[in-house]
């Protein structure tokens, strides 16, 4: 099977990972893909196959006789999607000889537009593989998944020589906890690559440190009329916390190593108001200065409010 087939297999497999899921896999549905990438692994010749407890998935090519001196080598990709946006019923669109124009996405209103991804234009001339518009269509990372296994197939297939292939796919990865039950020992491998999106002939070697925020205030609601000195608005409090944080150092700010503050998500009204952030930065310092920076802006409002807003 080829590995595009793969992947529009496996897209349609309901695998969205929960924020508050409190457990791994954080959702149960995790195992739906688990389960059937168990099975293909049995299927095509991989050796040693289990899916845990926990949702991981782990497989192996023993080495071609004569290559088990060869050190270990592991490849790695995730089952779960981005809780971002919906990944429930999707429906890939495929267009051939992509033309290097807009391309529309179903009958969703939203485009796919070289003006917005300028990496569109490199792409003229391939068959492409999109969502309609109304889910995430989940290659990243099943479509790591489709390669690990069409290469696995391929290798046995063709009995190509090798040392000691070790195979894993794990839950949870966009939310942060793909390693938290992960074994190592287990696995077998010293050396591993994930294989998560990124451009052909290209292997990322360094990673950011990466840390979730949720900013929670607790407002005063009182009578808009009778509220001098003593309303406290909890979105306007929010937005406040917001404002002092550098400004220019959000995603659209920022490039290679620079760190940044990211916005995510907000809510709130007079009385109640959630902010949600992602924090990153390629040096551990600057990290932790991110973090306790959060914290002193978080304690001067307290200061200016009065109390614990």
């Amino acid at each position: 099977m080829r590995a595009y087939e793969r992947l529009l297999n496996y897209v349609k497999i309901y695998t969205t990972s929960e924020e508050e899921g409190g457990a791994t896999p954080s959702a149960a549905r995790e195992f739906d893909l688990g389960n059937v990438l168990t099975e293909e692994l049995k299927e095509i010749g991989v050796k040693n196959v289990r899916i845990t407890k926990n949702c991981y998935v782990y497989g192996e090519i023993p080495a071609t006789p004569g290559m088990e001196h060869i050190p270990a080598l592991g490849f790695i990709a995730h089952m779960d999607t981005a809780p971002d946006f919906s990944g429930e019923g999707v429906k890939p669109q495929i267009i051939g000889d992509y033309d290097g124009s807009d391309i529309r996405l179903g009958d969703s209103g939203r485009v796919l537009s070289p003006k917005a991804f300028p990496d569109l234009e490199k792409l003229k001339g391939r068959t492409l593989i999109t969502t309609d518009g109304t889910t995430l269509l989940g290659a990243d990372d099943k479509a790591g998944i489709a390669e690990i296994m069409t290469m696995a197939e391929q290798i046995i297939k063709e009995d190509i020589a090798h040392g000691k292939i070790c195979i894993a796919f794990t839950p949870d990865e966009e939310i942060g906890e793909g390693a938290d039950h992960f074994d190592v020992e287990g696995f077998g491998a010293k050396y591993a690559y994930t294989v998560d999106g990124g451009a052909e002939n290209e292997i990322e070697f360094e990673n950011f440190n990466a840390a979730g925020a949720t900013v929670k205030v607790t407002g005063l609601s009182v009578h808009p009329g009778d509220s001098k000195d003593t309303m406290i608005n909890a979105a306007l409090v929010a937005m406040e916390f917001n404002q002092m944080l550098p400004a220019g150092e959000t995603p659209r700010g920022t490039k290679g190593y620079e760190g940044f503050f990211h916005l995510t998500d907000m809510s709130g009204d007079v009385s109640n108001a959630t902010l949600s952030y992602i924090i990153r930065d390629h040096d551990a310092a600057h990290f932790e200065i991110r973090k306790e920076q959060m914290q002193h802006i978080a304690d001067l409002l307290n200061e200016k409010y009065g109390q614990v807003r």
